[in-house]
C-alpha cells in the first residue's frame, strides 16, 4: 500500500459533502433508534428488529455505497485518475490503498452507527451491540469492496449500486427465500444469530449457516477486490476513449 495515495484518498473522501451525508445517515439511525425506544419501552426484540431490517437492510448498504464509490468513482468520472495511473506504482497498490481507506471509513461510520443506535434503542448487557456490531463490520467490509469494484467496472456506479443496495439487499433479500441465500445481509447475520442463539425471542436469524456464511463473505470480498484490480489495469484505455 502507498501512504501518499491513502492520504489523498482520505482527504478526498472525508473532505467534501459526502462525509456530511454519512454523518446525517448516522444521525438518522440514532433518531429512529430513539423513537423505537420510546415506542417499545427499550425492548431488545424491537431493537434487534430495527437493526436487522432498517440498519443492515437499508442504511449500511447506502453508507457503504457512498464510501465505496467515493474513494475512486469521481476520479474516474472526471478523468483525473489518469494522473495517478501514470505514476510508477503497480495498479494493485493503487487499488488496495484506496480500498483500505474505504474499508476503514466504512467500519468507523457503520459500526458506530449500529452500536450507538442499539444502545439508544435498548440493549441487554451489550449482547445485541456485540452481535450486530460484528455482523455490521462483516457486511461493511464486503459491501464496500463490492461497491468499490462496481465503481471501476461500471460507468454508472451510483445507479447500479443503489439498485443493488435498495432493491436486492433492502427489499428482495428480506422477503424472497431464494434471494436470501445470495444476500450479503443474510450472510452477515449468521454470526449474530450464533452469538444470540440463547435469545431466540429476539428473532435475529439468517437463512445461511455460519460456516457457509463466512465462506461466502470471504469469496465475495476476494472476488470484488480481484475484479477491481484487474479492471484498473486497463482503466487508462477506457478513460482515453
Amino acid at each position: 500500500m502507498n501512504i501518499v495515495v491513502m492520504r489523498l484518498t482520505a482527504r478526498s473522501l472525508l473532505g467534501n459533502r459526502r462525509s456530511w451525508v454519512l454523518v446525517a445517515l448516522a444521525a438518522l439511525m440514532w433518531i429512529v433508534a430513539g423513537l423505537t425506544r420510546w415506542g417499545s419501552g427499550a425492548s431488545p426484540s424491537a431493537t434487534a428488529g430495527l437493526m436487522t431490517n432498517f440498519a443492515l437492510g437499508t442504511l449500511i448498504p447506502v453508507m457503504c455505497l457512498l464510501i465505496g464509490t467515493g474513494v475512486i468513482a469521481q476520479e474516474i468520472e472526471d478523468g483525473s485518475i489518469v494522473y495517478l495511473l501514470a505514476k510508477p506504482l503497480p495498479r494493485r497498490v493503487i487499488a488496495l490503498s484506496k480500498l483500505a481507506v474505504g474499508l476503514g471509513a466504512a467500519l468507523v461510520f457503520t459500526v458506530a452507527s449500529v452500536v450507538i443506535g442499539t444502545m439508544i434503542s435498548g440493549d441487554q448487557d451489550w449482547r445485541i451491540s456485540i452481535a450486530l456490531g460484528t455482523s455490521t463490520a462483516l457486511a461493511s467490509l464486503v459491501y464496500t469492496a463490492v461497491f468499490f469494484a462496481i465503481s471501476i467496472l461500471s460507468r454508472n456506479p451510483v445507479i447500479v449500486g443503489l439498485i443493488y443496495a435498495l432493491l436486492w439487499e433492502g427489499v428482495l433479500a428480506g422477503y424472497i427465500p431464494g434471494v436470501k441465500m445470495v444476500s450479503v445481509r443474510q450472510w452477515a447475520l449468521a454470526p449474530a444469530e450464533d452469538l444470540l442463539a440463547a435469545h431466540p425471542a429476539w428473532n435475529v436469524v439468517s437463512d445461511v449457516g455460519l460456516v457457509a456464511a463466512y465462506v461466502l463473505l470471504a469469496i465475495t470480498f476476494v472476488a470484488a477486490v480481484y475484479a477491481a484490480i484487474q479492471r484498473l489495469k486497463t482503466l487508462s484505455v477506457r478513460v482515453s476513449e
